[in-house]
């Protein structure tokens, strides 16, 4: 005789009998379809919750072409004889925001693209055009607003970056938006998520040099704006982190 969990006394002919292994099945079989059903369940939570994260997020072609707009006006507001001090700020400025703005199409938008075949000719130069950048950045940062080179080098990256965002802004974020539409939305929060982990050491140097850059009447405002939009990614990544 063999005892059951249920404490039960089964004997070896009975648990061989077809009925008896038939309701076995059924019983297993019910607890699978049971298990199942809640993976399911927790599975289409997750999926929901990455979809509704993908739709408040901006896509990853808005996004690209809001980071041209940050840095296109940027650039109307420098002069050659600004104040040192806020010449110095836009200009920190603008150097991050293309550093990171650089790192983050190198990782997720220019890969994206390549997986259609998409404007291989422009991809090809894009990333050289991005060095070309770094390489003026560079220049920028070994030295003061005063000296007589800094207003030349300012104005050469300003140049490489419109040729640079003309490419982007009438091929490559068109393309995107016809060949795989489906995709943007995602694409996005993938690079927001990664723009906060870029930008995290950098956030002080960032919002300051931001502040730094506007008329002093605009900075209170310009520093409301910073803060309320830095608690927004932080809290949309943070929640995508814990899904």
């Amino acid at each position: 005789m063999i005892e059951t969990s249920g404490g039960e006394n089964v004997s070896r002919e009975n648990r061989e009998d077809p009925a008896h292994i038939e309701s076995h099945i059924d019983a297993t079989r019910r607890e699978v379809d049971r298990t199942l059903g809640e993976l399911q369940s927790r599975l289409s939570v997750r999926r929901r919750m990455s979809e509704a994260l993908d739709s408040m997020t901006p896509d990853i072609t808005r996004m690209i072409r809001l980071d041209h707009a940050h840095v296109l006006a940027a650039f109307r507001r420098y002069r050659s004889r600004m104040a040192e001090a806020r010449k110095k700020a836009l200009v920190e400025n603008v150097c991050l925001a293309l550093e990171v703005h650089a790192q983050l199409e190198e990782e997720i938008f220019y890969p994206a693209m390549r997986q259609i075949a998409a404007a291989g000719e422009i991809l090809d130069k894009s990333v050289p055009e991005h060095e070309e950048m770094r390489t003026l950045i560079r220049s920028l940062r070994g030295m003061y607003p005063l000296d007589t080179a800094y207003d030349d080098t300012f104005k050469k990256l300003i140049r490489a970056v419109l040729h640079h965002v003309a490419d982007e802004e009438t091929v490559l974020l068109p393309l995107a938006e016809e060949l795989m539409p489906d995709e943007l939305g995602h694409l996005g929060r993938l690079m927001t998520q990664r723009r906060i982990e870029l930008l995290r050491p950098h956030a002080a140097e960032a919002a300051a040099t931001t502040i730094r850059t506007f008329p002093i009447g605009a900075a209170a405002a310009a520093a409301g704006v910073l803060a309320a939009g830095w608690l927004l990614v932080r809290g949309l990544a943070g929640s995508s982190r814990s899904h």
